[in-house]
């Protein structure tokens, strides 16, 4: 395999990928032999930033596999969240299928709900995590992204997205991630890990939202999640 084009000195772990032909040409971390894709096997016990930003200001819609209806439950706290800043979320419960949570529609598996979604945010046992996936995979289209949240992680669940070209978070809270990259939990006197002489952006209207444009000790720095802001104010 050549090194070189893999972008490292050293040979990396590398995962096939189902389907090659409609991921290849948005990942920079491949090769090609023979019509055959291989990818890096991400590190799931380091993420960089600019990883996690990437899904956080690319996805628009996400299913939340597992949120609760009561409203002291994590799995609540962190759909509101995402709700306030502009994220389409779905909940998805089967004993509340057909009942409403914050004012979305509750469907009682991924298979019902009847748009496209970008991210499966997983608030599951970890015993569970390979049905949610294999039940993503099973969309048309497919999401983009598997997010395991805190405390859940899975290597077969993960190495079943991966190999179909899925991206895959574990054990992390996008609520934790989306707060700590918009420097909104610094407020709190949290260490972000960002640095900037900047004032945040701050975004909408009631609450205080931020951008995610914030320069990180992992390096770099992207355009804001400008996107869920826009729609709220009817941009295209």
């Amino acid at each position: 395999m050549p090194e070189a084009v893999l972008g490292g000195s050293a040979k990396p772990k590398i995962t096939r990928v189902r389907g090659a032909d409609r991921v290849c040409s948005t990942r920079r971390d491949y090769c090609i032999l023979d019509d055959v894709a291989y990818i890096k096997a991400m590190d799931h016990d380091n993420y960089p930033d600019s990883y996690i930003r990437g899904i956080l200001n690319t996805v628009k819609t996400i299913a939340m596999v597992g949120i609760s209806p009561k409203e002291n439950r994590p799995s609540y706290f962190a759909f509101k969240y995402l709700l306030e800043r502009g994220y389409r979320m779905i909940p998805v419960n089967p004993g509340q299928a057909g009942k409403d949570i914050l004012g979305q529609k509750v469907y009682a598996k991924l298979a019902d709900i009847p748009e496209p979604v970008d991210m499966i945010d997983v608030f599951r046992a970890p015993q569970y995590a390979p049905a949610v996936v294999a039940e993503a995979l099973a969309l048309k289209p497919r999401p983009a992204v598997i997010w395991m949240q805190l405390g859940i992680r899975n290597e077969e669940a993960a190495k079943l997205a991966e190999s179909s070209g899925l991206k895959v978070v574990m054990n992390r809270c996008p609520k934790i991630e989306y707060g700590r990259l918009s420097s909104e939990i610094a407020w709190m006197g949290v260490n972000t890990r960002t640095l900037s002489s900047k004032r945040a952006k701050l975004f909408g209207r009631g609450i205080q939202r931020m951008s995610l444009n914030r320069t990180t000790m992992a390096g770099g720095a992207t355009d804001a999640a400008t996107r869920a802001q826009r729609d709220d104010e009817g941009i295209n």
